[in-house]
């Protein structure tokens, strides 16, 4: 049976409309065309359709296991994290290590806390939280001890322990090398954990519009609990993997990855899981300090950041995940991290067999004048993350006093990135922040917090149209994706994956966006 829609807008792609759409078969197949007596009949009654969203740089495993322990994310007092961690201890007494977050960061000077403000509640076993922006934990003493971790431990490379005047341990670690001198000692997550966390993410994004989403932290045991999911049907949406590799150790992982990518294109093409990208992480965060720069931070004039790659070391893994025919997505914050990708990319395409490779910069926050051209001219895909796009508390309280305001005020810039006609995408970055596309589309067009602040806008330069956003959480993505030819537009032959809206985002005014309710969503022609 076919299904008709009319009585609304049906947003087809950026420009273009359409006042009635036919599906059949998990496909669109006609646009403004009168309906038939066969059609099943769906009055819009007004609202808005439009193809789903999709989510181009994400985490869904790491939030759904966040989600399998202390609940900490939104919370702005010290207290208020210490009093949840206390109630899931008490509630799980079993649980040998108690992982969770993602706190707030920026709620204390500095963002480093202490070990013995979560001794207080839990020191029999180890605690361990993420930060919200995942470049840092925060641990107990238990934690501690369990690796060995003393005044005498020296700080990893591209990696930092955070200390006491004695050099003591305080209790936060920054970046994946300092972070991982506590998880190696973590208990391996079970399968059928990772599975059930699998299957919660992907019924949280359907509840908010997301039908295809990425997994941009891909490490050992992950991608197979992801093939156990879509083997079973608790991958309920299409996702496509992308697999970490780390300085010193890539080579070791190249004939898993591509054991790992053989076995799930065995899966088949309605499997829901795709695994064609390779991860780089280029430098960290400016929260943590760690974002690599150009220039050095205001508050440690000796320091530029971490660049976690050496340039020859990174041109030569990328060189070989390009050629065996991997996406390279990297991930660069600061201006110098930008540079150095932008560089090996260039030699990339000079040295390697042309293809469409389409490379794809994570985050991109600050970019030199002279650098921004250079995403088109490459045929780089930017993809931020729109919820950032204000002048948030970790951007206020931590990010601008490291920065300065000149670098601060030059984070995310979108309309300039427009105007170069580089490809740009949308991305979450789940579980660092919200998920939910309605509440992220049009911060970049009003720049302002909820509370509507600063009232010019953060950098309001930079601002750019509801429908630019709209257009690059779903044609950007599926663009990113390689999918551009059956999602991300409405169009006949392009698979049914739509949603309908409340009201219409493009004429709402812009703070009023978040408060847009999702009516109905279809994967693949099916209601869900």
């Amino acid at each position: 049976m076919s299904t008709y829609f009319s009585g609304g807008t049906i947003w087809c792609s950026k420009g273009v409309t359409a006042q009635s759409l036919r599906i059949e078969d998990g496909k669109i197949v006609a646009i403004d065309v009168p309906a038939e007596d066969s059609d099943e009949i769906v009055d819009l009654q007004g609202g808005f359709l439009a193809p789903s969203f999709m989510d181009g740089h994400a985490h869904p495993l790491f939030a759904g296991r966040e989600a399998q322990g202390p609940l900490v994310n939104g919370i702005t007092e010290v207290a208020k994290i210490i009093a949840e961690v206390k109630r899931f201890a008490d509630e799980n007494p079993d649980t040998e290590w108690i992982i969770g977050g993602a706190y707030e960061a920026a709620i204390i000077e500095s963002g480093d806390f202490l070990a013995q403000w979560l001794d207080e509640v839990v020191s029999d076993r180890p605690v361990v939280l993420q930060a919200v922006d995942h470049h840092t934990i925060w641990v107990n003493s238990k934690a501690l001890e369990i690796a060995a971790i003393t005044a005498e431990t020296a700080d990893p490379i591209g990696g930092s322990i955070a200390r006491n005047s004695d050099g003591s341990p305080r209790g936060t670690l920054r970046e994946p090398s300092a972070m991982a001198l506590i998880m190696k000692h973590a208990p391996v997550r079970t399968l059928e954990s990772d599975v059930a966390a699998i299957s919660w993410a992907s019924q949280q994004y359907l509840s908010h519009g997301v039908t295809a989403a990425t997994d941009a932290w891909v490490e050992q045991g992950m991608a197979e609990a992801y093939i156990a999911a879509a083997k079973s049907g608790a991958l309920s949406i299409d996702v496509n993997l992308f697999f970490l590799a780390q300085p010193s150790v890539w080579k070791d992982h190249i004939q898993y990855f591509s054991q790992l990518r053989r076995e799930i294109e065995d899966l088949g093409k309605d499997s829901h899981l795709t695994a064609r990208t390779i991860k780089f992480l280029c430098d960290g965060a400016f929260s943590s300090g760690t974002a690599a720069l150009l220039e050095t931070y205001l508050d440690n004039p000796e320091s530029k950041g971490l660049l976690i790659w050496d340039d020859a070391e990174l041109l030569e893994a990328a060189l070989h995940f390009d050629k065996a025919g991997y996406q390279l997505h990297l991930h660069a914050i600061g201006d110098a991290a930008v540079r150095q990708v932008l560089d090996v990319v260039e030699k990339v395409q000079e040295i390697n067999p042309a293809w469409d490779r389409r490379p794809v910069i994570a985050h991109a926050q600050l970019i030199s004048a002279e650098d921004l051209p250079r995403f088109a001219r490459l045929g780089v895909i930017s993809n931020y993350q729109p919820l950032w796009c204000y002048l948030d508390p970790m951007n206020k309280e931590l990010i601008a006093p490291r920065l300065g305001d000149e670098r601060n005020n030059r984070q995310y810039q979108l309309a300039s990135m427009v105007k170069t006609g580089a490809r740009i995408s949308y991305g979450s970055d789940w579980p660092v922040t919200s998920f939910v596309p309605l509440q992220a589309l049009a911060v970049p067009t009003h720049r302002q917090s909820p509370e509507r602040l600063p009232p010019e806008g953060w950098s309001s330069h930079e601002s750019i149209s509801i429908e630019d956003s709209l257009s690059f959480y779903t044609e950007g993505v599926a663009y990113q994706l390689f999918k551009e030819d059956r999602t991300g537009r409405i169009a006949p032959g392009f698979d049914a994956d739509l949603m309908i809206l409340d009201r219409n985002p493009l004429t709402e005014k812009p703070h009023a966006v978040k408060e847009i309710k999702i009516i109905a969503l279809y994967k693949s022609g099916r209601k869900r």
